[in-house]
């Protein structure tokens, strides 16, 4: 039998159990406390402020009267922190406030991006209305353990008939397009982007000139490339930072992609910007320069991106990645072609000497390789082009004493059979852009070229 003791302990043991379940519900959907910091100077790209603590990669916010600007922390000394701005740092004042926010930047994915052009923030240039994102991605990837990527071992039909004979390109592979300025190098990769068998096309136009963004877009892809088409555009003006993001967010959007079990291809121009935004970056918060003028953050940077690329796990999708690289000065010794050349799967290398010549694709076959065409296809083919090479170096090796006639027939066999070959060899190498020569036609063409080594066949017979 209840007492009237008992019901009151009963009532205030209810009330206290609905003011403890309140006060839990308070607590946890508080505001957090954000230590707010002051803008102490800024000095080129650089602003430094103080009272704040973020970690490296966290984004601020700048504010002032009318002025909010987007940043992101690169480093600290002592009591300051560095921030890099991600947009127009002009109308900023001297003790602005700086609100440090409560996650790093991120890439936002999904379906809805098939077809459309983005900035480096994924906000859409194309006047074709908001995108739909439905996952979010870390802008730095993850490490991927290599023992679980699936190794090449199919061959990609790119279209272009000396990369398929020749330099043939597997599955998943990361290849290089090294050459100076105004050599052609975005127009073969705008071939590439045209002619290659793939499910999804990702595009970074990372810091190159503005125009060309509005030219790739209507010119090379088309209304039919770009129903399969996502372009990422950073182009030169925009700040350091934002040139870098653009490189990471085509590369998360790629690897979205490659996560749902497709065949992605990533054409990114050029990896070259890419460092030097790093460069600009890092020379900014006082980072000692190392290889002209290259410091050593910038080299550290480019296998991140690179890495990222390649096949994923048994049975799941693939990013096959082209990178070009300027050669400033055509200097296929610049520190960028250099380190790059160290990195990726292989090298396609173009020639101003060619270009001018109108030979088009300017490839310098003898200077570019295909790190993984000997584990992608059968040895007749592997012979075949080695025979090429033999026979086109051959002559160019004595194109002088040819060209002004020092040399006379029958002084040695495998230089006359180099000169009798030549015409069909360069033949071969030569394109015309607006057509695609499909990979088993090109080795058809390539055997039908070089036909049999008559030194081979005139030994044996002896």
């Amino acid at each position: 039998m209840n007492t009237p003791n008992n019901e009151c302990r009963a009532a205030i043991g209810t009330q206290w159990e609905t003011n403890l379940r309140k006060y839990r519900e308070h607590a946890s959907n508080a505001a957090t406390m954000v230590v707010e910091g002051r803008v102490k100077r800024i000095v080129g790209l650089t602003i430094e402020a103080v009272g704040i603590h973020a970690p490296i990669g966290a984004r601020c916010r700048i504010h002032t009267d009318n002025t909010a600007v987007e940043s992101e922390v690169v480093g600290f000394a002592g009591s300051s922190t560095y921030l890099m701005p991600a947009g127009d740092s002009r109308g900023l004042m001297p003790n602005a406030r700086v609100v440090p926010g409560e996650s790093s930047y991120d890439a936002r994915v999904g379906d809805g991006l098939l077809g459309r052009v983005v900035d480096a923030s994924g906000n859409p240039l194309d006047g074709r209305g908001p995108i739909n994102y439905s996952r979010r991605r870390a802008l730095l990837g993850h490490p991927v353990n290599p023992l679980k990527r699936w190794p090449i071992d199919t061959p990609l039909d790119v279209g272009v008939r000396s990369i398929n004979a020749m330099l043939t390109v597997g599955r998943g592979q990361r290849i290089g397009l090294f050459a100076g300025s105004g050599v052609g190098k975005s127009v073969l990769l705008g071939m590439m982007t045209k002619y290659t068998n793939a499910d999804v096309v990702v595009v970074g136009l990372i810091g190159e000139r503005g125009r060309e963004v509005k030219e790739f877009v209507e010119n090379i892809l088309g209304e039919s490339g770009r129903k399969k088409a996502v372009v990422v555009a950073s182009p030169a003006d925009n700040p350091p930072l934002l040139r870098m993001h653009g490189a990471w967010l085509a590369t998360s959007i790629a690897e979205y992609y490659r996560d749902q079990g497709k065949h992605v291809l990533l054409l990114m121009d050029s990896l070259t910007r890419f460092a030097q935004a790093q460069r600009e970056i890092a020379l900014a918060i006082g980072e000692p320069p190392a290889t002209k003028g290259y410091p050593p953050s910038a080299f550290a940077r480019l296998p991140q991106l690179v890495e990222r690329a390649g096949n994923g796990e048994q049975g799941g999708g693939s990013i096959t990645a082209f990178y070009t690289v300027l050669a400033e000065g055509d200097d296929q010794n610049d520190p960028v072609v250099d380190s790059a050349r160290a990195i990726l799967d292989g090298h396609v290398v173009l020639s101003r000497e060619l270009a001018e010549g109108g030979h088009y694709p300017a490839i310098d076959i003898e200077a570019s390789v295909s790190r993984v065409m000997g584990d992608i296809v059968p040895e007749e083919h592997i012979q075949a082009a080695r025979r090429f090479r033999q026979l086109y170096s051959t002559y160019h090796k004595n194109q002088d004493l040819i060209s002004v006639g020092a040399y006379k027939s029958g002084s040695d066999p495998r230089v006359d059979e180099a000169i009798q070959y030549y015409p069909r060899l360069v033949h071969f190498l030569q394109q015309n852009r607006t057509e695609a020569e499909a990979f088993e036609q090109s080795i058809r063409k390539l055997l039908a070229v070089i036909g049999p080594d008559q030194s081979k066949e005139e030994h044996e017979t002896e």
